[in-house]
């Protein structure tokens, strides 16, 4: 037996209201309906979305399907879990055999009246069946910075709930995250019972937070690796120099080997994104960048038609590229 998406079968989201699922459905029923539409599978179409609707349409149908189809995907196989159907009595949730005729194996094995008398593989002990809530997903941006201290931040999220007389409504709640340091782009924060409320008297499901970093046109990040451009004056580049530069770890002297060229990588061991649990630090590479003063004065002139004079250098002639170092 394959598993029926109700929402995509509709073409509407999973928190659409009432009101859209309405819509929705008399939209495509005027497209299919057999008696208007000329396409030779106009009649399946329309079962299949009288199906969806009698489900999506019912408060406690939908609450009951959303429980169920959580972690389920359109095509798949299914199978009702036990006790599913045992002992369901509450008004609106079964029909009966009669009137589920003409729907799908599926609909019948999850609301038809020989479900609930423990048919269609749902048997089992006295009482409604116990489903855990929907796990959540969403992201949350950070500065990198706050991956090296940690922080705080405030989310909201948005969800949909059977309210007290079973109709489906959004929520908007507010919850302070804490942001452990250490945590790098992708890495998830797991907050246990922060997802869908569980059906039944099931327990809630989970809020899985996805790690992003905000735009930052100071760093590259690379897993725990960071990296920085060091502009650099032609002088300090040729002769070396020592510089304080300012990292996301806070401000660190950094001195530059004579010769040092642009694209040469400085490499600061455990400057990078700090460790967690067994995994160690990462590194900070500063990239260094020569500018070139602007000639724009006289004296700037001169002293640019001197250096052409007095040194030999064609700068179309191979070098040997610089190994990467640092000293800190």
């Amino acid at each position: 037996m394959e598993f029926r998406d109700y929402y995509q079968i509709l073409g509407v989201s999973k928190t659409a209201d009432a009101d859209e699922i309405k819509k929705a459905f008399r939209k495509l029923a005027r497209k299919y309906h057999p008696d208007v539409s000329k396409d030779a599978d106009a009649g399946a179409r329309m079962t299949e979305l009288n199906e969806a609707n009698t489900v999506l349409s019912d408060p406690e149908k939908r609450a009951a399907y959303d429980a169920l189809s959580a972690r389920q995907q359109a095509g798949q196989e299914f199978r009702p879990p036990p006790d599913w159907n045992a002992g369901r009595e509450y008004s609106g949730a079964g029909m009966s055999d009669a009137e589920a005729q003409g729907f799908s194996d599926f609909f019948s094995n999850l609301f038809g009246e020989s479900a609930r008398r423990g048919g269609g593989g749902a048997r089992g002990a006295h009482g409604p069946a116990q489903m855990r809530g929907e796990d959540h997903h969403a992201k949350v941006v950070i500065d990198l910075a706050d991956a090296y201290t940690g922080a705080t931040r405030a989310i909201k999220l948005r969800a949909a709930r059977l309210d007290e007389n079973g109709h489906v409504v959004n929520d908007e709640r507010t919850l302070n995250v804490n942001i452990p340091k250490g945590l790098k782009a992708g890495q998830h924060i797991r907050l246990s019972g922060q997802g869908s409320p569980g059906f039944g008297g099931g327990p809630a499901g989970d809020l899985f937070l996805e790690i992003s970093f905000a735009p930052d046109t100071r760093y590259r990040v690379d897993g725990r690796d960071v990296i920085e451009t060091l502009p650099l004056a032609p002088w300090e580049a040729a002769l070396g120099a020592s510089i304080a530069m300012p990292t996301p770890s806070g401000t660190v002297q950094v001195t530059v080997p004579p010769g040092s060229q642009t694209g040469r990588k400085l490499r600061l061991r455990g400057r990078g994104i700090p460790g967690q649990g067994t995994n160690e630090a990462g590194d900070l590479y500063l990239e260094i960048n020569v500018v070139l003063p602007p000639a724009d004065t006289e004296k700037a002139r001169k002293i640019y038609e001197d250096m052409a004079r007095e040194i030999a250098f064609n700068p179309r002639v191979a070098s040997t590229p610089n190994a990467t170092g640092a000293s800190v």
